[in-house]
């Protein structure tokens, strides 16, 4: 009889949650709280609207360049005619930082930073929408998986964790780089997790949950595990934190994003990979060179970026930062002092695990019989590759063959290989 009741009492209680639990929010189960992923947290920064690459690592040593910009392009870091702060920082004597970039220097002393430079995708479409959705499915044509190459990756690793927040795209929506078996979620800010600051209605989850959990199989362990996460996320005050290193996140939807997400990976709530979206690249007209509209967005990322690698300095072994575009720009600008669709486009990489301190990749050059298509930087290195390695060295995925189905990255060495961890499983991950 007893049991008979208590059956009745947790079904009610089953009900009360299915009506308070967000409907956002994963239906899966909960992996101990405070527990770290087994390898690198993933941090995927992407840039909508292709940017003009050429104007983030300038290639200074190329007259190239400095022929086909008479108005955009960065002053050489020894042009005396220009002030001394509105010049390339120059990196290794033929490719130089955007001056706006400067916040990023020390990650590149400290050799955590690097940029693989004509780097891209075979796509050749300059079209904004084919170009992000083959990049996100991480495939070469309309043919294939629909799912992302980072949901095939979370669906084919298993970590040991099944944290709701494994994976997580903050925004309105789940990046289709995270679609795949494993849910992900679309979170606006942590303030998702405390129901929109709903207090009562947080008070109600609390208890039926408590009641739907208080025995002592393990089902009733996960759910109070769920319960520990639930409230230490409560704790979590964007607002209130203090990043470490009197780290200075910039002001806007940037460096919201990053602050939650260094948030999330020092309370250790499993958090594997993150996307973060920043928008506004499409340069065609007004782009600006060492001031102006494309200036001020690389300033809010270098900030944003460089504020995330110092205030994580203590979690930088376990975290790399990717930054991407669909494509790159035209060489040469228009008429409306902007620059128009391109091809080859760049990779930014930032953690502990970055063989550091270089720009990688092989530079095919920028007169004319060198470009391709109307006037591009050609490709010379597929973006797979990248992140092939990373996925391979540094999330302890061996299972390439799935993530990028059809295509075999060839490794450039770009990171160190993570060391394994104890009781980290590569068998294919159970159904949630």
């Amino acid at each position: 009889m007893l049991n008979q009741r208590r059956t009745l009492l947790r079904v009610a209680a089953y009900r009360r949650v299915a009506r308070a639990w967000p409907g956002w929010m994963p239906r899966m189960s909960f992996a101990p709280y405070q527990s770290a992923p087994r390898g690198d947290v993933l941090v995927c920064v992407f840039l909508r609207g292709a940017a003009d690459v050429l104007n983030m690592v300038v290639p200074h040593g190329e007259a190239a360049y400095y022929s086909a910009r008479a108005a955009l392009a960065i002053p050489r870091p020894d042009d005396p005619r220009a002030r001394a702060d509105l010049r390339a920082i120059d990196l290794d004597g033929f490719f130089g930082l955007h001056p706006a970039l400067a916040p990023l220097w020390p990650a590149w002393q400290a050799r955590q930073l690097a940029f693989v430079h004509a780097c891209g995708a075979p796509d050749e479409s300059r079209s904004h929408f084919q170009a992000m959705e083959l990049m996100e499915r991480g495939v070469d044509s309309a043919a294939g998986p629909a799912s992302g190459w980072l949901g095939r990756h979370l669906g084919s690793l298993s970590t040991g964790t099944r944290s709701p927040l494994r994976a997580i795209g903050l925004g309105e929506r789940v990046p289709r780089a995270l679609l795949g078996p494993v849910p992900a979620a679309a979170l606006r800010s942590i303030a998702d997790f405390h129901l929109g600051g709903d207090a009562r209605a947080a008070e109600q989850l609390r208890g039926a949950l408590a009641a739907l959990y208080a025995g002592g199989d393990p089902l009733d362990t996960l759910g109070r595990e769920a319960l520990g996460l639930a409230e230490l996320i409560e704790q979590l005050d964007p607002l209130g934190y203090r990043p470490a290193a009197d780290a200075r996140y910039p002001e806007g939807d940037f460096g919201m994003g990053l602050r939650q997400l260094a948030m999330l990976i020092k309370a250790e709530v499993g958090l594997e990979v993150a996307c973060l979206d920043m928008g506004g690249w499409d340069t065609h007209v007004a782009q600006g060179g060492s001031q102006g509209w494309m200036a001020g967005l690389l300033a809010e990322l270098g900030a944003g970026l460089a504020a995330l690698h110092a205030d994580l300095a203590a979690q930088a072994d376990r975290l790399l930062v990717v930054v991407m575009s669909e494509f790159g720009r035209r060489v040469e600008e228009n008429g409306g002092l902007g620059t128009d669709h391109g091809h080859g486009s760049m990779l930014l990489l930032l953690g502990g695990g970055v063989v550091g301190g270089r720009v990688y990749g092989r530079w095919p050059g920028l007169a004319p019989e060198q470009l391709v298509g109307p006037g591009d930087l050609a490709v010379t290195t597929d973006y797979r590759d990248v992140l092939g390695e990373i996925v391979a060295r540094r999330l302890n995925n061996p299972r390439l063959a799935e993530v990028f189905p059809g295509y075999t990255p060839r490794f450039l060495e770009v990171v160190h290989q993570r060391a394994a961890v104890a009781g980290s499983s590569h068998s294919r991950r159970s159904s949630p």
